[in-house]
């Protein structure tokens, strides 16, 4: 089926057509082939492509838990969710034997938030955030679609002169998060935001993983973490 066939099946209406069920149905499977091909394409270049700096980045984040450091993440809209996301794997992890860690989600304080972003501006919402509560040893990771988010980009500028590490998840090309000069940036070559944000998942997924392997022969290995 050619591209100009498919969408036409698709989107019947804008070529003057009614819309016919069985075509439709034919057109959407194939469109769900294609949204699977396209994830299984994008997942195994990018993994491909960063697995060492994957493993760069748990070791800096397993240094920094080694050292009694605290975690902070931080994302805008569907990234903020995913900043959620890492900060509870860390806090409650799922599997038995591995510990609870220090995370802090730093998109949590509505009050904070719009009280900044009303004062100085939305791009300082997380710059503010650092400034007050982190320390020289801590780590903060953020997230971004684009890797543009001017208040992602103002508080790893503040984390790095205070001494935090930082660790960016972005898509695209990296965008400024890419020339940001941080520890670690991890970049998901697409435009397509949902196989960016799909990445994501599964990156941050594994960095836990690997972070509690690395710090398992700190604590006598992976049985004796406390999870009650």
């Amino acid at each position: 089926m050619s591209k100009k066939k498919h969408l036409s099946d698709l989107y019947p209406f804008l070529h003057g057509k009614q819309q016919d069920t069985e075509s439709m149905d034919k057109a959407l499977m194939t469109s769900v082939r294609q949204k699977a091909a396209d994830h299984v394409n994008v997942f195994e270049s990018y993994f491909e492509k960063n697995q060492e700096d994957i493993v760069k980045a748990a070791k800096i984040v397993a240094k920094m838990y080694s050292q009694n450091g605290r975690l902070f993440t931080m994302g805008n809209g569907g990234s903020s969710c995913d900043a959620a996301h890492v900060a509870v794997e860390f806090l409650h992890p799922v599997t038995t034997g591995r510990p609870a860690l220090t995370a802090i989600n730093l998109t949590t304080d509505i009050a904070m938030m719009t009280a900044v972003s009303n004062d100085v501006g939305y791009e300082h919402v997380y710059a503010r955030q650092i400034i007050a509560q982190g320390r020289k040893g801590d780590c903060l990771i953020g997230i971004s679609t684009s890797g543009n988010s001017a208040n992602l980009i103002k508080a790893f500028q503040k984390a790095s002169d205070m001494g935090l590490s930082t660790i960016g998840l972005s898509g695209m090309s990296g965008g400024e998060m890419a020339n940001a000069g941080l520890d670690a940036c991890l970049t998901v070559e697409t435009d397509s935001i949902h196989r960016v944000q799909e990445c994501h998942v599964a990156t941050y997924h594994i960095l836990w993983d690997l972070v509690h392997t690395l710090l398992a022969d700190d604590r006598g290995g992976l049985n004796n973490g406390d999870t009650s």
